[in-house]
């Protein structure tokens, strides 16, 4: 009888670990899409701009900023005109 019991223990415990298999692999799986990490701390280790990146942005910000002026300055001489 000892026999018959350790087959039913074992043949449980197999039972359980293929059950637990099927979760456990999905949060493997969905971590290894994840790159391993959470994404909060992606944010905190994500690199930090270098300095030519970040004159150049100021750039074009600057930029940006001529061009919107330029055209509100045409805008109203155009406006102007019609009068």
């Amino acid at each position: 009888m000892p026999d018959v019991l350790a087959v039913l223990g074992g043949s449980s415990l197999l039972l359980g670990l293929c059950v637990l298999a099927c979760p456990l692999m999905m949060v493997l799986m969905m971590r290894g899409m994840r790159g391993g990490t959470s994404s909060s701390q992606q944010t905190h280790n994500a690199p930090a701009p270098d300095a030519n990146k970040q004159a150049e942005l100021a750039r074009l910000r600057a930029e940006i900023d001529q061009l919107k002026a330029a055209d509100r300055d045409r805008d109203e001489r155009s406006s102007g005109h019609h009068l």
